[in-house]
């Protein structure tokens, strides 16, 4: 298949993106990293009138850090990121997620907007935000808003990203160096997309019991799950196995997932609660062993 005919357009800012795309009424197609979009043209799933390139728009790829997030333009490759020392030391849950997204070949041409944008419910990076509560810079004809994740992600592969709009920025809050992660994933080959998957993150206060737990679940519904009661159970326990074995079973319960020709509801249940359970045990370890390095520089 071919795509459908449509009009080229490749602007050298920001400004004049949203110019063309404010001119064709919300009926242009933006093009990132193409690496979701090209298939879905090639298909005719979606038939754009035209098409605005942004990869002559250097202002939309960075990494930088501003006060306490961890900014990232929209046009930002995902290699960029794995490589980025800035992400690894300051956060470590999205280093660890983007190792999962497709080959290193896809990860040199997609971009973290573009993946975020696409939503897809399988994806790493929605989860990252989600877990991290990212908010999102969006821009359109009547100016800037910022979005936050729990907002962004409205339904399958579907934003708070208006027609007339484009995602800017992403900022990723910068958790506490003391805080484990960990990012967990069951696919049937290396490289295709999550049938289930968990991203967590845990720190313990001076007691050794939780005191913040973040659990985002991907591949288990029509948009990524924050799993909030499981989080709840966890704050002011002991982490012990039996306080995540319970957790992973809230976070079971709270899911609906769907059946295809990959996976089953039941399954994707199931394997939910055992990722979560064991995102929650390498998250811990990752924090005890943090601690027993500071105890060593500390001496």
């Amino acid at each position: 298949m071919k795509p459908a005919p449509f009009e080229y357009f490749a602007p050298r800012s920001l400004e004049g993106a949203l110019e063309t795309l404010s001119t064709h009424g919300g009926d242009g197609k933006i093009l990132a990293g193409g690496q979701s979009l090209m298939p879905l043209l090639n298909f005719r799933l979606v038939k754009p009138a035209c098409m605005i390139d942004l990869n002559r728009i250097p202002e939309l790829s960075y990494i930088k850090i501003v006060g306490g997030d961890l900014a990232i333009g929209a046009m930002t490759r995902q290699s960029a990121v794995e490589r980025s020392q800035v992400v690894h030391e300051r956060c470590p849950l999205l280093a660890e997620a983007i190792k999962y997204i497709g080959h290193v070949a896809i990860r040199h041409r997609g971009t973290v907007g573009g993946s975020l944008v696409h939503a897809d419910p399988a994806a790493e990076l929605p989860a990252v935000a989600l877990a991290l509560e990212a908010y999102f810079d969006v821009v359109g004809p009547h100016g800037s808003r910022k979005v936050s994740a729990e907002e962004f992600f409205v339904d399958y592969m579907t934003t708070a990203v208006g027609p007339e709009e484009i995602l800017r920025e992403i900022n990723f809050p910068i958790l506490s160096p003391s805080m484990g992660f960990a990012v967990l994933e069951v696919a049937r080959r290396h490289g295709d997309f999550a049938l289930v998957g968990a991203a967590s993150a845990l720190a313990l206060d001076e007691s050794g019991n939780i005191n913040n737990a973040r659990i985002a679940l991907f591949g288990v519904g029509p948009r990524t799950v924050r799993a909030r009661q499981a989080e709840a159970s966890l704050k002011g326990q002991r982490p012990e196995p039996t306080s995540f074995q319970d957790a992973a079973k809230l976070a079971q319960d709270e899911l609906d997932p769907f059946s295809d020709v990959h996976a089953s509801a039941a399954y994707r249940r199931q394997v939910a609660c055992v990722l979560v359970r064991r995102s929650l045990e390498k998250a811990l370890s990752r924090v005890r062993n943090g601690r027993a390095r500071d105890e060593k520089t500390d001496h």
